[in-house]
């Protein structure tokens, strides 16, 4: 096909066709992807409320390890950067070991 030699409203009659093959090209490509899915998960004994369920790991939060001395409930776990009390702390001469709950 030669689109150079089609006229304006060819193009747009040849834009709406083409739309109009992919929508209906999406719609048979996501059913036969539901099928397949499906398919699958009968091979595992899966129902499709197993397949869509998330199963998320519930993660226990991180307990302090250690605290401000003045005032407990400011906390850290000693994980990421050290709060702006911390560093204040250690650099007034007091110790991790201090601050340790």
């Amino acid at each position: 096909m030669q689109i150079e030699t089609l006229s304006y409203p060819e193009l747009l009659q040849l834009k709406s066709d083409v739309e109009s093959e992919i929508a209906k090209r999406e719609q048979e490509e996501k059913s036969k992807a539901r099928k397949q899915i499906l398919e699958i998960a009968r091979t595992y004994g899966l129902s499709v409320e197993e397949v869509l369920s998330k199963s998320v790991s519930v993660r226990k939060p991180v307990e302090a390890k250690y605290s401000h001395p003045d005032h407990p409930e400011m906390t850290w776990t000693g994980r990421g950067r050290k709060p702006v009390w911390v560093v204040e702390l250690l650099a007034a001469g007091k110790t991790l070991a201090d601050l340790a709950i």
